[in-house]
């Protein structure tokens, strides 16, 4: 298709789909290749171009007092020939080439709009971008054609398959879904578009690929067995195809022989919109299908140009072969007599009087214009290109010395200069201009194949894709309006393996890609707040995993409680011992003057009874939450409390001996020694000793509540360290040797004649308090926990109430049963008899 022009635009075409070449040899004639298999929409691409080209011209503001005109071929779907038109193109069709002195003068074409293939379009644009002409494509999405070192002068008005790989993973993640097949046709275009979408879905962290396959070229029924075998196969439920139509067309029919039902199938743009796919055969099957398809736009006045176009009997018209095509591929006529170069059409005569409105025909349906639109911004981006340089101003020009380009010795190189910054909106809207690379701002329709119960098909626009410089990528979807081929209307769940809930975190199976893994719950102490988490982290010290190991929950505590059973037997237990004593203080009080309470000091008997209630409030200290002065104070309180106590049981043991001794001829001397000031300074030395060891523990090493989670994982454990066991050994170690001391003199004392001999009651009362103590060691040594504050407890009361009714049971049954043996008499009497 030509028409001559002051600047002629080229164009590559896929009218024809295929072609047949002849058997080559050296002897015989060349003959040109035929084409078969008239393309009609390649022929409306075409005319797209044709009429974009004459609305130009008529515009007065865009490119005035200049006429554009074309030279369109057809590359019959055969990258040969395509490669052929392409050189053609850029060094003319002139039989015969007469040089002048300057060689000057424009190129054929100062720009091409094509090809629609991307393997067609990188051959051709590594030589095109030789001569730095202009090729802008409406169809290659090859990503390798951004790469301006290798293609200078390529532009294209669709977008590269690197932002339809991202709109396709945005779609994934939009409906969950994380375990895909690949399919991809064996040419540049598929191949390509297969190791960007890996590499995007592995950085995205997205999903994972079942499987990725290359569909075979041609009807290959046994690889193509295999393929669909392998779709059965795999739980991937979500097919993802860049492939063209014809690849597709013998897909389908293994995957019908087959039936392989229940795959949601995602389309490139290379057949998400085809019609050949949408037949009641296939729609069972592809009905449901999510594409990316081209954006669509619309032409005003496109339909009314397409109907005026009539075949003529001359060939040699601007329009050649190709109207002629058209007409009898439509109308299943054909003219006499046919042209050369394509097959014979059978059928009636062609009058070309036929009207096109009275036919279904492809070439009218302007509804859903597509390649189209961008054949239309192809056009007129070279056109704004040739209007901005052709407006240069002498002297304030782009190039060299500031020069402009002219009509007359106009460079290619020199329109993909201005080419590279044309920014122009086309009357539907659209914004078109170029990035550095030569990609055309991108944007994506997202359509949905709807399938109806009376058996209509239709691809309804669900939504788009787009990247504007404001808000970057942006996906948006009516999900209303998408058909699910599935009984439950809704999108398939299409995951290698379900998502770990809270507690659980992912662990990856050998050998399979990251889609797929276990769910492991968490250890205890750690937790995993969010769904798939990778790792599970750990709680804080004072924390602990919920049962769920969802979440982290305060650990529980763990000390010597007043509200526990065992605190309150302990509580009650000591404040019962300190009303014993009370009660036995009293009683002596009420008893002071008789001879019971008054023999041995009965001082040290008052004192006695004080230090005994101290040891059974101190006790009180060991219950509770531990604090820093009741860690303190315990200790202490204890030991001062039993040192005092046994200090008074000691002065008595050596009062009652010394009495003795002074019974004896020559003795009286030994009782200067234990007056009453005597014993109560011994007391207060004894006892000040203890004191001394407190503080000096106390202050060098003083004890101090500790939380111990070395007894449980999950619980705080509250107590008290001695800080210095040293401190603590002293501390008892004083304890005990006064103890054994006063068992000892006790012991030394219990045969002496007397009604009643308190040494007697001393040496029990000691036997019971050494008994108790030795036993506390291990017991608290082996004790963890609030335990080891149970046993000294219980230590103490034990010792308190062994001291207790050894010492002062016997002397209250007397005084409060037995008055009559209260009598000093009864007491210091002589019997040979023992009791």
């Amino acid at each position: 298709m030509r028409k001559s022009g002051d600047v002629v635009l080229g164009g590559l075409f896929e009218v024809h789909y295929s072609s047949i070449f002849p058997e080559l040899s050296f002897t015989s004639e060349p003959h040109q290749p035929k084409c078969q298999g008239f393309d009609i929409q390649g022929f409306r691409h075409a005319n797209t171009m044709v009429f974009a080209i004459e609305e130009i011209n008529r515009n007065s503001n865009l490119l005035p007092n200049v006429t554009l005109g074309y030279t369109l071929y057809d590359n019959c779907g055969t990258l040969g020939i395509a490669f052929r038109a392409s050189l053609s193109l850029v060094s003319g069709q002139e039989e015969q080439v007469i040089l002048d002195g300057t060689c000057a003068g424009s190129p054929p074409v100062l720009g091409i709009v094509g090809d629609s293939y991307s393997t067609f379009t990188i051959a051709v644009s590594s030589v095109i971008g030789l001569y730095r002409l202009p090729l802008v494509s409406y169809f290659a999405t090859c990503p390798c054609l951004s790469d301006r070192q290798s293609f200078p002068s390529f532009f294209r008005t669709i977008p590269s398959d690197t932002f339809q790989v991202r709109a396709m993973i945005q779609i994934m993640k939009r409906f969950g879904w994380t375990w895909a097949g690949l399919l991809v046709s064996d040419d540049d275009y598929g191949l390509h578009a297969a190791r960007t979408f890996q590499f995007d879905l592995a950085l995205s962290g997205g999903g994972c690929l079942s499987y990725s396959e290359v569909l075979p070229w041609g009807n290959d029924p046994a690889e193509l067995r295999r393929i669909v075998d392998l779709i059965k196969i795999s739980t991937a439920r979500v097919v993802i195809v860049f492939a063209h139509e014809t690849h597709m067309i013998h897909l389908m029919e293994e995957v019908v022989r087959q039936n392989v039902i229940g795959l949601q199938w995602m389309a490139s743009e290379a057949w998400a919109s085809v019609s050949v796919l949408q037949t009641p055969d296939l729609m069972p099957y592809l009905a449901g299908t999510i594409g990316i398809a081209i954006r669509r736009g619309e032409i005003p006045g496109y339909r009314e140009f397409l109907l005026r176009i009539l075949p003529e009997q001359n060939y040699n018209s601007s329009y050649g072969n190709s109207l002629v095509m058209f007409w009898e591929y439509t109308f299943q006529c054909r003219f006499a007599p046919p042209p050369a170069g394509w097959v014979e059409a059978g059928g009636a005569l062609c009058t070309g009087e036929e009207k096109l409105e009275d036919v279904e025909t492809e070439l009218l349906d302007v509804s859903n214009l597509r390649p189209e639109y961008n054949v239309y911004k192809a056009v007129y981006a070279l056109a704004y290109a040739l209007n901005d340089m052709l407006q240069c101003e002498p002297g304030r020009g782009p190039f060299s010395g500031h020069s402009c380009g002219n009509l007359k010795e106009l460079e290619p190189w020199q329109l993909v200069h201005y080419l590279q910054k044309v920014n122009f909106t086309t009357s539907f809207g659209d914004q078109v201009s170029f990035d550095a690379n030569g990609d055309a701002l991108p944007i994506y329709d997202i359509m949905s194949w709807q399938w109806f119960p009376d058996g209509r098909t239709e691809v309804q626009n669900v939504g788009e894709f787009k990247r504007s410089a404001s808000k970057g990528e942006e996906l948006t979807i009516d999900e209303d309006k998408i058909f699910w081929n599935f009984d439950s209307k809704k999108p398939p769940r299409s995951v290698c393996s379900e998502s770990c809930p809270p507690g659980t975190r992912m662990a990856r199976k050998k050998g399979e890609p990251v889609c797929c893994f276990d769910c492991i719950p968490c250890s205890e102490g750690k937790i995993s707040n969010e769904t798939d988490s990778m790792e599970c982290t750990s709680c804080l010290e004072d924390f602990w995993s919920s049962p769920q190991r969802d979440h982290c929950v305060p650990k529980k505590t763990e000390f010597l409680s007043y509200y526990e059973p065992l605190g309150i037997c302990l509580t009650t237990t000591s404040l019962l011992g300190t009303c014993i004593c009370a009660l036995v203080l009293g009683i002596f009080i009420c008893y002071r003057s008789t001879p019971m309470v008054r023999a041995n000091n009965s001082e040290l008997s008052f004192l006695l009874l004080a230090s005994l209630k101290l040891c059974f409030l101190c006790s009180l200290l060991f219950i509770g939450r531990p604090r820093l002065w009741t860690c303190q104070l315990r200790h202490a309180a204890f030991g001062i409390s039993f040192v005092l106590c046994v200090s008074c049981i000691l002065v008595k043991t050596m009062v009652v001996l010394a009495v003795f001794k002074a019974s004896k001829p020559g003795g009286t001397a030994s009782l200067k020694w234990f007056g009453a000031m005597q014993q109560r300074g011994t007391v207060i030395v004894l006892t000040s000793i203890q004191a001394a060891i407190c503080t000096a523990w106390i202050v060098s090493a003083s004890p101090a509540p500790y939380k111990n989670t070395q007894y449980h994982n999950d619980k705080i454990v509250y107590e008290c360290v001695v800080g210095s066991t040293v401190g603590f050994a002293v501390l008892l170690g004083y304890i005990g040797s006064l103890a054994i001391l006063s068992f000892l003199l006790a012991f030394l004392a219990r045969n002496l004649p007397d009604n009643f001999n308190e040494a007697k009651l001393i040496t029990f009362s000691m036997l019971i308090f050494c008994a108790v103590w030795v036993a506390f060691v291990p017991a608290y040594v082996n004790s963890p926990g609030k335990y080891a504050d149970a046993v000294e407890v219980f230590a103490i009361l034990a010792s308190s109430f062994g001291l207790l009714l050894a010492l002062f049971g016997p002397k209250c049954f007397i005084i409060l049963l037995r008055p009559e043996k209260n009598t000093k008499k009864a007491i210091m009497g002589r019997s040979t008899t023992k009791s």
